[in-house]
């Protein structure tokens, strides 16, 4: 193993320099993210200790410096004409700036599915409905991707967030072009689709009515219980194997959670939804993911031993990764909320990532390297063997696909299928006219804005066998395994 260097360089780095905490927000400042040429740094000239702006504080005359002491009578006398040499200091009575509200942008997007080949991740197909991610979870390794849109991955992308509000047509357009195959689509892989915008903007819900509808195969990754408010469609999903949901539980620790993912569900409510979704007959699975050194590694057993008692059938975990400006985010968070053993958290990453803050290498990104990588694998394959998870894989079924009808129909969500789950008819009426979007004030059903022209072909499903053989021989689960 690479020998790391564990000097600690005083300056940024430093506890003492450290932002302060923002109540209700992950991250605790707004960094510069790499594309940005210019930068913004906010100095103090001095004045803020008077309380008054510099345009109304009295000048002080030459006189003051030449060395002569001041005559204390013409000084206690002096008028305005005499321009007074004394300068008021008054207390800084000027309020903080005030905490950043979440704001919500629509756009209309072009396409909706994006495509991967990665080894180590087990889908080929997501689908996000929305950027950036209220949610706020300082390790959050998608927030880099703000940085596209000209903002900063630190409070910009859990404060600036966008809305595809045309998701569930460009969805449609997409799976009626010809020649699509189907393959499973994960919804939320850069973002939470059941942040708390979704109780508005119900985009995800819409998603999974073209999903039920067109009966196509869908898994969702969350740490929202709101993902229980869609049970009716969930659970007719499942009838037909079609979706399995899973829950990231990052710690038990309510106090823990409100600083490292601020406004995601409370970890008992988290528990609750794999409760109800499991009772509602639809696949669970739990997500120990993040793991951190010293911070939340301790509870990995814990946690799959709730889950289990909640009814969770499937496991997986994950160590932190620190992709390009989330290392910076995640110190000054650390020397925040933890400055007592930051930097030993710090040496730990460094460990499980041969001496670096992050590891962009497939095979060994999700897990790590080394010997501490080494026992927490066999700590998670004890506990799960031990609680009975992950004895069975479950596979989704993409035989049932419906293309859907154009843009400018849509189906009843529950024809096709029998309460069995057999097809009984034709799953598309393409007699119904679809809906205008709605505002979000007014939204009480899910729809999308029209979408105007075509789309770009999309490609089908890549060689997923051979990717998962390589991911194995590289000693890696699958995420999901």
């Amino acid at each position: 193993m690479a020998r790391t260097d564990h000097s600690f360089p005083a300056g940024s780095g430093s506890p003492a320099a450290a932002p302060a905490a923002l109540r209700g927000r992950g991250a605790v400042t707004n960094v510069r993210h790499r594309f940005q040429r210019d930068d913004r740094v906010q100095v103090d000239d001095g004045w803020s200790a008077s309380g008054l702006p510099a345009d109304f504080v009295e000048s002080v005359p030459d006189s003051a410096f030449d060395g002569s002491a001041p005559d204390a009578s013409a000084s206690q006398t002096a008028g305005p004409a005499g321009r007074a040499t004394v300068i008021p200091i008054l207390p800084d009575t000027r309020s903080a700036p005030p905490a950043p509200k979440t704001t919500v942008t629509a756009e209309e997007a072009r396409k909706i599915l994006s495509r991967n080949d990665s080894p180590d991740i087990p889908f080929d197909v997501a689908a996000n409905p929305y950027r950036g991610c209220e949610h706020g979870c300082v390790y959050c390794y998608a927030r880099p991707t703000h940085s596209y849109l000209g903002y900063s991955p630190g409070l910009d992308f859990e404060t600036r967030l966008v809305a595809k509000a045309n998701a569930v047509e460009a969805l449609r357009a997409e799976l009626a072009r010809p020649g699509y195959k189907p393959s499973p689509i994960n919804i939320g892989s850069a973002t939470d689709s059941y942040q708390p915008i979704e109780r508005d903007w119900r985009l995800t819900r819409g998603m999974l009515e073209l999903a039920l509808e067109t009966r196509h195969p869908v898994t969702i990754v969350t740490k929202n219980a709101l993902v229980a408010r869609d049970l009716d469609l969930l659970a007719a999903l499942a009838q037909q194997n079609l979706v399995v949901v899973y829950i990231s539980i990052t710690t038990l620790d309510a106090g823990m959670a409100r600083t490292l993912e601020p406004r995601a569900a409370a970890p008992w409510r988290r528990l609750e939804a794999v409760r109800s979704l499991t009772d509602a007959g639809v696949p669970v699975g739990v997500l120990v993911a993040p793991v951190i050194p010293f911070i939340n590694d301790e509870s990995m057993e814990h946690i799959l031993q709730e889950a289990k008692a909640a009814g969770a059938h499937y496991a997986s975990y994950t160590v932190l990764r620190l992709p390009w400006e989330v290392k910076t985010l995640f110190e000054d968070w650390l020397n925040a909320h933890y400055p007592d053993r930051a930097q030993r958290v710090l040496h730990r990453i460094e460990d499980l990532r041969n001496g670096r803050r992050n590891d962009p290498n497939f095979g060994s990104r999700m897990r790590g390297t080394g010997i501490w990588a080494d026992l927490l694998r066999q700590r998670f394959t004890v506990a799960t063997r031990k609680l009975g998870l992950n004895r069975t894989r479950l596979s989704l079924d993409c035989s049932r696909f419906v293309p859907p009808a154009g843009p400018g129909a849509s189906a009843s969500l529950f024809d096709g299928a029998a309460p069995g789950g057999e097809a009984t008819g034709n799953a598309v009426s393409s007699g119904t006219a679809a809906t205008d979007f709605q505002s979000p004030v007014d939204a009480k059903a899910s729809s999308g804005v029209p979408f105007p022209g075509g789309l770009p072909a999309v490609s089908g499903a890549y060689g997923r066998g051979a990717r998962q053989l390589r991911a194995m021989a590289a000693g890696q689960l699958s995420l999901f395994d």
